[in-house]
């Protein structure tokens, strides 16, 4: 009886701390995990942070830069460097420059800028500036920004002229024939302005295109000199233009404003004469950046 009864309570003691057993190892299993997956979200929140970081230096550095050298500034391994540029390069948010060791802003990082700059109240507070400025000088206005290879329309405002030329917000136009881009090449680094103008295209578009590099560089001193571009019917025949610098707090030239109209109405020494209205419009446009 004694026997049975000890061997009864045996079995219940046996019994209870089985459960309690099985139970402490999917606690640990668990606590375990929940450690795993804040490591994870912690990598993944450093990860996204240095992406950030080596997107911001290189759009603000303004030209491309070596794995060696986004390494010593973020001050980073080269193995982790190196992994964050393949990613990026793979999101199109970075993009190999014509000397494959550099790294330069790609079309992802570019359109995202680009929607920033043209997002919400501040884009109708820009093109407010436009239409005062077409208001005051009688002709139609641009805001144009260097995409790439190419002049990008980011607004525009058209004058009540029958006769006139309709270029949509969106398009692109060449930057050697154009006042707007002949200005961002003129505003371009030394290093970058010479790799991109070897690459170039320089198509005839009028009798007044220049198609040659030293013709095109002497205009480009020029016009880095003077402060202002001017389109004499090298992109369409009869049409003039007057483009002046947008640039950011620090001094960098990030767009530009442009007013353009045909040779009946507008010769260059009139376009000229609105170059204060248009440097007046600029430096409101430059506080929109």
């Amino acid at each position: 009886m004694n026997t049975l009864t000890r061997r009864s309570r045996t079995t219940r003691t046996s019994g209870s701390t089985s459960p309690a057993g099985a139970a402490l190892p999917r606690a640990r299993r668990g606590s375990a995990q929940a450690a795993a997956a804040a490591t994870d979200d912690t990598a993944a929140s450093g990860s996204a942070e240095r992406s950030l970081r080596l997107l911001a230096l290189v759009a603000a550095e303004g030209r491309s830069l070596t794995l060696a050298e986004l390494s010593q500034r973020l001050g980073l391994p080269k193995a982790t460097a190196h992994r964050l540029c393949t990613q990026l390069l793979g999101s199109g948010h970075l993009a190999r420059d014509v000397d494959e060791r550099r790294f330069g802003v790609g079309p992802v990082l570019r359109r995202l800028a680009l929607d920033a700059l043209n997002n919400g109240t501040v884009r109708g507070l820009r093109h407010e500036v436009l239409a005062a400025l077409v208001a005051e000088v009688g002709e139609t206005c641009n805001f144009t920004t260097l995409d790439g290879a190419s002049v990008l329309y980011l607004d525009r405002v058209e004058a009540p002229w029958p006769w006139r030329l309709t270029m949509d917000v969106g398009t692109h136009v060449p930057l050697h024939c154009t006042a707007s881009g002949k200005l961002f090449l003129a505003a371009l680094p030394a290093h970058e302005q010479q790799t991109l103008l070897a690459q170039l295209p320089l198509p005839r578009m009028t009798a007044n295109t220049l198609t040659r590099l030293p013709a095109l560089r002497t205009e480009l001193a020029a016009i880095a000199g003077q402060g202002y571009s001017t389109d004499r019917e090298e992109f369409i025949p009869g049409l003039v233009a007057l483009a002046v610098p947008v640039t950011d707090e620090q001094g960098v030239v990030r767009a530009a404003l442009a007013v353009h109209g045909p040779v009946a109405r507008l010769s260059v020494d009139d376009a000229l004469a609105r170059l204060p209205a248009l440097t007046a419009a600029a430096a409101r446009m430059s506080r929109l950046l």
